[in-house]
């Protein structure tokens, strides 16, 4: 990564007990930053594995938290009155394409009421640097490996339609109120404490206990699997990179087809997957590929971890958490 030109002294995350922002707190803890977590525990997932993500983050450093939905500006605001907040990363979302179909509203007021939300305190409070959590899924219909300057106007569910709307409205707080974002467009991510409800961990889980796993379409979708350790370090980079409005993708730049993970699930789990085929899911885009020029000439963005890696890593987690006791 580059050298740093910003260096906040107080953060703000929201979503800061979830997978990537867990991951995220640590690395500001280690770099020596005040870290203040905003997290509502949603029911999405069980409030167990959050738990558990907190007190690995405590194992690093002290961290204020409040337990607030962004949904709720009088809450959000007590930790803006009570905090030196001079950085927000805005991770806190309800997610998933495929659940979001026949949800919109909840996702609406979730993602695009509570970032509102979240930019108007943001605003208001001046703070140097907002990172927004964007997603992969705002790209379709558009030819590969996908770029920043594509339209990504036609999205595929709800879901993308709130990611999109959402950085439509960090444009407009930047150029109004001169407040720096950056809109980070995540690939696949995943590594150790992966939601349950994804696709690697999900997988993972039904291979090793012998269940059917579902694959919608033939198995040759492609996905830009992205480990979370390499998604951090964009995401630090872009904390110390304020500019008026950017939007950067945070990718492997590399697609695996999805029957290809399952063979590398397989191996190392040391259980054959039993598969059945489903129809393709309307929500499903059949490639993601992310270009990372941009990413990489701005802010020194180099992802270094291949799939076969990074999945070594996850299925050792996940071996290693299946023996803890429920945490709480």
């Amino acid at each position: 990564m580059r050298k740093s030109t910003y260096e906040p002294e107080c953060v703000l995350i929201t979503g800061g007990a979830g997978f990537i922002g867990s991951h995220t707190a640590e690395r500001l803890l280690s770099d020596g930053r005040a870290v203040v977590i905003v997290d509502n525990f949603d029911p999405f997932y069980s409030e167990k594995q959050k738990y558990a993500n907190l007190r690995a983050i405590q194992k690093r450093g002290k961290i204020e938290f409040y337990e607030a939905d962004i949904r709720d500006k009088n809450q959000i605001e007590k930790a803006f009155r009570e905090q030196p907040i001079d950085a927000v990363i805005h991770m806190a979302a309800r997610p998933g394409p495929r659940p979001s179909v026949g949800n919109a509203r909840e996702y609406h007021d979730i993602n695009v009421v509570g970032t509102l939300n979240m930019l108007e305190l943001s605003a208001q409070a001046g703070v140097g640097n907002f990172i927004f959590a964007g997603s992969s899924s705002v790209y379709t219909d558009m030819p590969t490996p996908f770029h920043e300057s594509a339209p990504a106007d036609r999205p595929y569910s709800p879901y993308a339609a709130t990611k999109r709307a959402c950085e439509m409205l960090a444009f407009t707080y930047s150029r109004l109120y001169s407040l720096p974002v950056a809109s980070l467009r995540f690939f696949t991510v995943y590594g150790p404490r992966l939601r349950p409800d994804l696709m690697i961990h999900k997988f993972t889980r039904l291979i090793d206990s012998g269940q059917t796993l579902p694959i919608y379409g033939d198995g040759s979708a492609q996905r830009d699997y992205t480990y979370i350790d390499d998604i951090v370090s964009g995401v630090a980079a872009a904390l110390s990179s304020p500019s008026p409005f950017e939007i950067y993708n945070l990718g492997n730049s590399k697609t695996i087809p999805l029957m290809r993970v399952v063979r590398l699930l397989e191996r190392l789990i040391g259980k054959k997957a039993n598969c059945r085929f489903l129809p393709v899911n309307p929500s499903d885009a059949p490639i993601t590929y992310a270009d990372i020029g941009k990413a990489k000439a701005a802010l020194g963005y180099n992802p270094t971890t291949s799939i076969e890696v990074g999945l070594e890593h996850f299925v050792k987690w996940y071996r290693q958490s299946a023996r803890q006791p429920d945490p709480k």
